[in-house]
């Protein structure tokens, strides 16, 4: 057979994914704007007490810092009205500039909107405010999610509000500066027990080290990377974007693996471990499945990156 995209997805069937994060965060989606910002507002002082949230960089806030200010100056009906449209996906002009950051200047946005509701910088979610039964409901199924599956539910929640890309045309995402790849020196290699293939422990010593420029020259020009509970990004060009744009300053954990012979020379190889992020620092690890299909010539044809449903998945290595 020859492998494309599509077949190279159901490598390692067995991978039982967290199937509870797409599910709660199309549950959240469907709650009122009003209800949104609240559940987040509960999370987030909740979270405050379990999960330590770092600060965003100066350097990635920058790109927020106007809009940030222009809401700060707002009267606070019309900084609660700023906020529901961001959730509604109003086509307004912070939902549309909100629209063109990347992930990590998201996130900042909402983290120094949280500090500011704590402060009363920002109108706070009005005292005694009670959620709706649904979105009580959705808050109480955020609770019971492992930390890591948590900070993603939260994550995609806001992620995914502001004005629909689709309709903005042609756009230019603004995305925070790419840190410089770690010297040499200060670089470490991971040890993958019952995994030696030095593609994949190169996909991870890279990464570990921002070193994108050499993370990319270790996939086919057709290759194609899956990140959890999204369509795979194919093409070097777009695969580097991704890693440029979100995945900086991670370090994964990979702790075993196993490696499998495939049809016509390709290598299939699994890996399960954690991944730490910047913003949740090393108190929380997510518990992460890397599914490799490696072409003849030990080039990355496909990864699949997959958040898994519990802790124990990290034993499972079956096919």
């Amino acid at each position: 057979m020859s492998y494309t995209i599509d077949s190279a997805r159901n490598i390692f069937p067995s991978t039982l994914s967290a199937d509870a994060v797409p599910a709660t965060t199309a549950r959240f989606n469907q709650l009122s704007a009003e209800d949104q910002l609240a559940l987040i507002w509960f999370a987030y002082l909740e979270m405050g007490k379990t999960i330590t949230i770092a600060a965003p960089g100066a350097a990635s806030m920058q790109f927020a810092e106007r809009t940030l200010e222009q809401i700060k100056q707002m009267t606070p009906l019309e900084q609660t009205q700023t906020m529901c449209d961001l959730a509604n996906r109003a086509d307004t002009e912070i939902s549309r500039t909100y629209a063109t950051w990347t992930p990590n200047i998201k996130l900042g946005f909402w983290y120094q909107l949280g500090q500011w509701m704590d402060k009363g910088y920002v109108a706070p979610i009005p005292e005694g405010y009670k959620l709706s039964a649904n979105a009580a409901a959705v808050l109480q199924a955020i609770r019971n999610l492992e930390p890591g599956q948590q900070i993603t539910v939260l994550r995609n929640s806001v992620v995914d509000m502001g004005f629909d890309t689709s309709k903005l045309g042609s756009f230019t995402a603004v995305s925070e500066p790419v840190s410089p790849p770690k010297e040499m020196s200060r670089r470490t290699q991971v040890s993958i027990e019952g995994v030696s293939n030095e593609t994949v422990l190169s996909y991870m010593n890279n990464l570990n080290a921002n070193d994108f420029d050499a993370l990319i020259q270790l996939f086919a020009p057709d290759g194609a990377l899956q990140p959890p509970f999204r369509k795979p990004i194919v093409g070097k060009d777009a695969v580097l974007r991704f890693f440029k744009e979100e995945c900086q300053n991670l370090n994964l954990i990979p702790e075993r693996g196993v490696s499998e012979s495939a049809e016509d020379g390709y290598l299939q190889v699994k890996v399960t471990g954690k991944c730490q992020t910047p913003w949740f620092g090393a108190s929380v690890g997510m518990d992460i499945a890397w599914r490799f299909l490696l072409n003849p010539e030990n080039q990355i044809f496909f990864v699949a990156i997959d958040l898994l449903a519990s802790p124990k998945e990290l034993l499972n290595l079956m096919r």
